[in-house]
C-alpha cells in the first residue's frame, strides 16, 4: 500500500499531537457535560478512538454510516444514510466527528438532519479540512489541519475501502483512481 502514496502529509506522531490538542481542547468545552461522540462511518472511526480517549471526559459514543462518494474518488453530490443513529439525542450536546470536511454537502445534510432530533447542541470536529473544494459552508468548532485539494488515504480514510490502516495520512498517486 506504501507505494501507492504519492507524498506523507502527516505521519503518526504528528496526526496523535494534533489528537490530543483536539481532544484537550473537547475535554475543556464540554467538562460539566456528558456529550454523545458521534462518528461518522467509516473513515471516522480511527481517529474517533483516538479522540475520544484523548478527551479524558464521560462521554457516550454513537455511529452514523454517511456516503456520497461510493467507490469514487470525489463527492457524488447524492447523500444516502447508510446507518442510522440508535439513540435519541433530544436534548443531549452531540459532537459529530469526521474524517474529512470536503464539499460541505454531506456535513450539512448530516447537520440538518440532526437539528431535526432537537440536541441541546450540535458540534463539528473534524481532522482534515479541504477548503478548496467547499461547495456549501458549515459550521466546524474544531478543526485539525487544512489541506490541499489532493486525495489522501490513511489513519481510516480510504479508497475504494482500501488504506485505512495507513497510520499515516498521505496523498495518494493519481493512477491508482483515475
Amino acid at each position: 500500500m506504501d507505494k501507492d502514496v504519492e507524498q506523507i502529509l502527516f505521519d503518526a506522531e504528528t496526526l496523535q499531537k494534533k489528537v490530543q490538542e483536539l481532544g484537550q481542547a473537547i475535554a475543556a468545552d464540554y467538562q460539566d457535560k456528558t456529550p454523545l461522540i458521534l462518528g461518522v462511518l467509516k473513515g471516522s472511526f480511527v481517529f474517533m478512538a483516538d479522540l475520544v480517549r484523548a478527551a479524558q471526559i464521560p462521554c457516550q459514543m454513537e455511529f452514523m454510516g454517511i456516503s456520497s462518494y461510493g467507490n469514487q474518488s470525489k463527492s457524488t453530490g447524492v447523500v444516502k444514510i447508510t446507518r442510522d443513529l440508535e439513540c435519541d439525542i433530544e436534548g443531549r450536546h452531540v459532537i459529530v466527528v469526521e474524517d474529512i470536511l470536503d464539499s460541505g454537502l454531506t456535513l450539512n445534510y448530516l447537520l440538518g438532519y440532526l437539528q431535526n432530533r432537537k440536541p441541546a447542541s450540535v458540534a463539528v470536529c473534524t481532522l482534515l479540512d479541504k477548503p478548496e473544494r467547499r461547495r456549501v459552508e458549515v459550521p466546524v468548532q474544531y478543526v485539525g489541519f487544512q489541506i490541499p485539494d489532493a486525495f489522501v488515504v490513511g489513519y481510516g480514510l480510504d479508497f475504494a475501502e482500501i488504506y485505512r490502516n495507513l497510520p499515516y495520512i498521505g496523498i495518494l498517486k493519481p493512477s491508482v483512481y483515475e
